[in-house]
């Protein structure tokens, strides 16, 4: 009898360690939820129309060098593989998933990128830019269409900066005024033989002549800072990209 509740004693503490043991898990996984800790949504996407229905005149913007950054949010490479420096969620498991859906289905837009992530902001953070590549492959100029940086700080707010710009491959169209300008610092002897004095190759009905050597033209860019609110779907936009925002607040366990 003696053994036998020597054997039940070891049994019981065997339980009871067992349920500490969980007990202290559970309590360090709880304090591995800090404050102030959301999910992070974005999705970007464009907007299905002519490029040549965009009025925006930008070809000529100037644009800065992109930022040296060493996370990236989403980048497609030239092969069509993905890849980010977060670890990011399911694209069911987010808010905007749905919202994504909604917006591919309707034909009118293809949505580019739909990325979440967990991470703290606490009171004065200050977010590294996270760097954003996607769209269609520009062969000629060896990048993506939309190229840029997403920035989150937080103030007492959280604030979100975004900061895009969309490309398209194709010439830039100088006015022939400016190439007759340019053509008179010619000598008349240089001309080929039969040549008028002054003519100019121009495209035919257009008055203005090609630069073939100009890789990429602007077509639209976002550049922008939103104010955030939990839980609170905010729009960014421009004729022909646009960027939905949203932070889910998640509670840290007592």
């Amino acid at each position: 009898m003696q053994t036998d509740g020597n054997r039940l004693c070891r049994l019981w503490a065997h339980t009871l360690l067992t349920a500490v043991l969980a007990a202290t898990s559970l309590a360090s996984h709880a304090q591995q939820t800090p404050n102030d800790y959301y999910r992070a949504e974005f999705v970007i996407l464009e907007r299905i129309i002519d490029p040549g229905a965009v009025n925006e005149r930008m070809a000529t913007r100037k644009v800065e060098a992109p930022v040296d950054t060493g996370k990236t949010l989403y980048s497609v490479a030239a092969g069509g593989a993905s890849s980010s420096s977060l670890k990011l969620a399911n694209r069911s498991q987010l808010h905007l998933g749905n919202a994504a859906n909604r917006l591919e289905n309707s034909g009118r837009y293809r949505v580019l990128m739909a990325a979440g992530w967990y991470e703290a902001f606490p009171p004065d953070y200050k977010g590294q830019p996270l760097r954003v590549e996607i769209g269609e492959w520009l062969e000629q100029a060896g990048q993506r269409a939309i190229e840029g940086h997403i920035t989150i700080d937080r103030q007492r707010y959280l604030h979100v900066a975004v900061h895009l710009n969309h490309w398209q491959q194709g010439k830039i169209a100088v006015p022939a005024t400016e190439a007759v300008r340019a053509d008179e610092t010619k000598s008349e002897n240089n001309l080929p033989e039969g040549a008028e004095t002054g003519a100019i190759p121009v495209a035919a009905g257009t008055g203005l002549e090609l630069q073939p050597d100009i890789p990429l033209e602007l077509l639209t860019w976002i550049r922008e800072t939103r104010r955030m609110r939990s839980e609170e779907i905010h729009f960014l936009d421009s004729p022909t990209i646009g960027v939905l925002v949203f932070f889910k607040k998640i509670e840290a366990t007592p």
